[in-house]
């Protein structure tokens, strides 16, 4: 039997829980753009929500957002107003991407 050179003749097989996990979920933003496409949400609101998903993300350290309740929300928000400087109508837009977290 002749083997390709660099080529490994069995397939890897992975037990950890954490890939069997991330396969059999969709991650975190394609769950928010199915909830938001079966709405029949715009493409400008769907890229609008994840972007203030990010945002939200990003600002807490990486954490999930299931591990986060509406303290860090209103923390968020609050820092929109104070740091970001943001008007209000942009800190009203970005209060809706908050149900589209709880329903992912």
């Amino acid at each position: 039997m002749t083997h390709k050179v660099g080529r490994d003749p069995s397939p890897i097989q992975t037990t950890s829980s954490e890939n069997l996990v991330s396969q059999d979920k969709p991650r975190l933003l394609a769950q928010v753009r199915g909830a938001i496409r079966i709405r029949h949400y715009s493409r400008r609101t769907e890229v609008a929500y994840v972007g203030w998903i990010r945002r939200f993300i990003f600002f807490h350290g990486m954490r999930h957002p299931a591990e986060m309740g509406a303290e860090e929300i209103t923390r968020f928000l609050s820092s929109l107003a104070t740091d970001g400087r943001v008007s209000a109508s942009t800190q009203n837009q970005a209060v809706p991407f908050c149900s589209c977290i709880d329903t992912c």
